[in-house]
């Protein structure tokens, strides 16, 4: 052993004396290049005397970023998370002039913007020269991609041998744009796991809220009950409900809990990265149901960050790759326009920004924070990536744009594999969406005005003529929201009631409408709201931008509404669909199973939809949507090893985000994995549809010790 020893020491000693000759002679080279940094005086100097003033000043600065460099990195949270990334290049900079002036050479100096530059380089140098050489030692490159991730566990803690499993959430990749993707070349990882065999490819089927609020909590917390959009607005609390909004993605997950009676799918050495929500994981970074807290030991979401950027090298690449984004973003964009591409939204403001957000330093931290979890040894790992989800939106799910981001989000896959080889245990990699995404022009573009304007006039109130666009509420932005900690978008607070009561709420969750009446207390009725606006539910129905409506009946309970007056009562769906043919099977027992939840609106607008070609109309300002019915977006895919059992049972469907919570529940009582815990007292909640490809299988011998430990854990959280 201690033979062993002494030759890692003396391996890490080659190593840092290599790192530090690539970073002297950088500095030399940088020195002959640019005219504003110099290492020598104006006298000159000797070539001796300036490769030594060189060797000390890459010194010192390589001291400089590992000691101080992390040091600042956790001060700089104390700030918006999106002003540190900017703020990466001036700090390199000053820490390069902080090194030249304690050269001891004393011969050396740099303007700031040069300083700034030339510390990038030096920094990309010595990662991609430390990288190297570490790579062709398996010690040595796990040590290094440990740091990357805080890992927060008992040094001696015991890494059992039974396999690991990470789950990596591909944000609104359908089905088919996965097949595609990967049989046209641009995602080869996913490509190879279908070819070899090892994957099986399963779609399945969402509910009616076809976004991330819905489907990440029913997948994580086995329960999206009285989730009917993306937002709505509650009559009992008289509050907005945002799914990508801090507050009410912390009361939506504790709704889950408390409806379930367990913590989530990662409740025991579980950990959760980008999500909307914990999952009941000890370890969480960058979740947006923690975010609104205040900072201490129970919000720990920004901490991603620190694990990321305390590496000067990973700061900086992330850094010039956000304004590589930035860059073509704009050249997309304008491209697009002079083109005269349609359909087409705006993409200006602060989108370039929000895109790279998305597109690279959510990306960049998520991913390595599942490989901190990886070499950690932990559970179960649940990750979203949001990049693709973000850029179809704007771009369109079928675009050279997104196609781009699939590509990056296939070589980060390919990482993970790589870094899951140097795990302390094996691990089963499950890749899965959320949802798809349903091209086509906005409601307004197609018809000059938006949903809101329609009921207005409906309702008989005075149309604006220059109607203010419905904001688009995307995971993105909600991420940059929350790194600049501003919890609540700007005119979010338009949607709460106030003024004339008797004016109608309504809001928009890609081509699903919400419409609400916040003067009457209860869920109005088809006779009520005729009643008063005898004009309204006609002028919807016969609009030729929708495809149905969903009311309460005071006669039938509950009604579909559409076209040539069309009415049929929600029990006789089967029989007769009418409109909802259109939406193919399962549209009827979604929209039932939203006409049941307490806080469904009065009025449910699902835009029309062409099954020719899939398009649906987005009440935002979208070309890539989700969150109703209507094409791809109700047909995300889970790609899981056939290591694993089968989802479901040959010519039977997935059908709902809480079926697919049940199946991941069981692959990880397979690998002898977390069980959820529940209490002696609390049986398991039945599957709203029968299951019989999920035996309860076998409690193992230690999980009264995980449900007494997950029970005294929620309970001093309670206290705390």
């Amino acid at each position: 052993m201690r033979g062993g020893r002494w030759r890692r020491v003396i391996s890490q000693a080659g190593r840092s004396v290599t790192v530090w000759a690539a970073s002297t002679v950088t500095m030399l080279v940088l020195a002959g290049l640019l005219p504003d940094f110099h290492i020598q005086t104006a006298d000159g100097a000797s070539a001796t005397r300036i490769a030594v003033t060189a060797a000390l000043g890459a010194g010192a600065f390589g001291v400089l970023s590992a000691l101080v460099w992390p040091l600042l990195v956790r001060l700089l949270l104390l700030v918006p998370a999106l002003v540190l990334g900017l703020l990466v290049f001036f700090l390199n900079g000053a820490l390069l002039l902080l090194a030249l002036r304690l050269n001891p050479a004393a011969r050396g100096g740099a303007t700031p913007e040069t300083a700034v530059v030339v510390a990038a380089v030096m920094s990309a140098v010595a990662s991609a020269t430390g990288g190297a050489l570490a790579v062709r030692d398996d010690d040595a490159y796990r040590r290094r991609l440990s740091r990357l991730a805080d890992r927060r566990r008992r040094r001696h803690a015991p890494i059992p041998a039974t396999p690991g499993t990470v789950f990596l959430q591909l944000d609104g990749v359908g089905h088919d744009v996965l097949l595609a993707a990967a049989s046209g070349g641009v995602m080869p990882t996913v490509a190879r796991l279908l070819a070899d065999r090892t994957h099986r490819l399963t779609p399945w089927r969402t509910d009616w809220s076809s976004q991330t609020g819905a489907s990440q909590l029913g997948i994580l917390h086995g329960s999206n009950h009285d989730v009917p959009a993306f937002r709505w607005y509650e009559k009992d609390s008289r509050e907005v409900m945002v799914c990508n909004r801090p507050t009410s993605a912390a009361e939506l997950q504790r709704r889950a809990v408390e409806h379930t009676g367990d913590g989530g799918l990662l409740t025991v050495d579980g950990a959760s990265r980008g999500n909307l929500f914990g999952g009941g994981a000890d370890e969480q970074a960058l979740v947006l149901s923690i975010a609104a807290r205040r900072r201490g030991r129970a919000n720990r979401s920004r901490d991603g960050y620190f694990a990321y950027f305390c590496d000067p090298a990973n700061a900086v690449r992330t850094a010039l790759s956000f304004v590589a984004e930035v860059g073509r973003e704009m050249v997309q964009s304008t491209r697009a326009r002079a083109r005269g591409q349609r359909p087409r939204v705006g993409r200006g403001g602060l989108y370039p920004v929000v895109r790279a957000f998305a597109t690279v330093v959510e990306r960049d931290v998520v991913v390595a924070a599942v490989m901190g979890d990886l070499l950690a040894g932990r559970t179960a790992v649940y990750a979203d990536l949001v990049a693709y989800d973000e850029v179809a939106h704007h771009s369109g799910p079928h675009s050279k744009d997104a196609e781009q981001v699939l590509a990056r989000l296939d070589r980060s896959l390919a990482l993970i594999e790589k870094v899951a080889e140097h795990a302390p245990r094996p691990y089963r990699i499950v890749l899965l969406s959320d949802h798809g995404q349903s091209p086509g022009e906005t409601f307004r573009a197609r018809y000059g005005l938006g949903l809101a304007d329609l009921v207005r006039a409906g309702c008989g109130l005075p149309v604006p003529r220059r109607a203010r666009r419905t904001r688009s509420g995307t995971e993105a932005r909600a991420a940059v929201r929350a790194a600049l900690r501003r919890p609540v978008e700007e005119g979010e607070e338009e949607h709460r009631p106030g003024g004339r009561r008797s004016e109608p709420i309504v809001l928009a969750s890609g081509n699903l409408g919400l419409v609400s009446f916040p003067d009457v207390p209860h869920r109005m009725t088809k006779e009520e709201i005729d009643a008063r606006h005898p004009a309204l539910l006609t002028t919807l129905a016969h609009h030729p931008g929708i495809g149905f409506l969903l009311v309460r009946s005071a006669a039938h309970g509950g009604v579909v509404l559409g076209p040539h007056g069309a009415e049929i009562p929600l029990d006789r769906l089967d029989d007769d669909p009418g409109p909802l043919a259109a939406f193919g099977p399962g549209a009827a027992d979604a929209v039932r199973r939203t006409h049941s939840f307490p806080h469904t609106a009065d009025i449910m607008v699902n835009s029309s939809h062409d099954p020719a070609d899939g398009e649906v109309l987005a009440f935002e300002e979208q070309i890539g949507s989700h969150g109703g019915l209507g094409g791809a977006q109700g047909r995300p895919f889970l790609l899981s090893p056939l290591a694993l059992s089968a989802p479901v049972e040959a010519g039977t469907e997935l059908v709902g985000a809480e079926h697919v919570h049940r199946v991941l529940r069981r692959w990880l009582r397979e690998s002898n994995g977390p069980q959820v815990p529940l209490t002696a007292s609390e049986p398991e909640p039945a599957p709203e549809e029968p299951a019989p490809d999920e035996p309860e299988p076998e409690p193992t011998p230690d999980e009264p010790d995980r449900r007494a430990a997950w029970k005294e854990g929620r309970l001093k959280g309670r206290a705390a």
